[in-house]
């Protein structure tokens, strides 16, 4: 009985000290941490969907473990897509936005842009290693988007 009283006593006290003893505004405030965190999320430029544009003006270059966020913007200009599949392995998709829907998929291979319009991915980096999106069929270097993950 002393040990389950000395228990509960210490547990008290504890309590307060790591302020989980009430809903006081005084309290240490926890908010996201790790990957989620706004300090570990950064935004790539648009990859963009142009019949006969480049789809990005530099290669990617991602650390892994950092959020990042991008947009693709189709045209409307022709009806293309971008296909990536092992690079939308190498990554956990938190959320695609598309006209305000979020869709949050276990996976991805390829998006299509049949008209013009604009789709948000965010996404972890996660596996280390050198991919690629591209629109598919195409051959120029401008059709495709180089990405290392560190």
């Amino acid at each position: 009985m002393f040990r389950t009283t000395a228990i509960a006593t210490m547990f008290a006290l504890a309590l307060p000290a790591a302020g989980l003893a009430d809903d006081d505004d005084d309290g240490p405030s926890f908010g996201m941490a790790g990957v989620l965190s706004s300090g570990n999320k950064e935004d790539l430029p648009p990859v963009i969907l142009s019949a006969g544009m480049p789809l990005a003006d530099a290669p990617w270059v991602l650390q892994s473990g950092t959020y990042y966020e991008f947009e693709i913007q189709g045209d409307g200009s022709q009806e293309l897509a971008l296909v990536g599949p092992e690079f939308f392995r190498a990554i956990w998709i938190d959320e695609m936005v598309v006209e305000g829907l979020e869709i949050r998929p276990l996976g991805l291979d390829s998006v299509e842009f049949d008209e013009a319009g604009e789709m948000e991915i965010g996404f972890v980096a996660i596996k280390p290693g050198r991919y690629y999106m591209k629109v598919p069929g195409s051959t120029g270097e401008t059709q495709r988007l180089e990405i290392t993950i560190k």
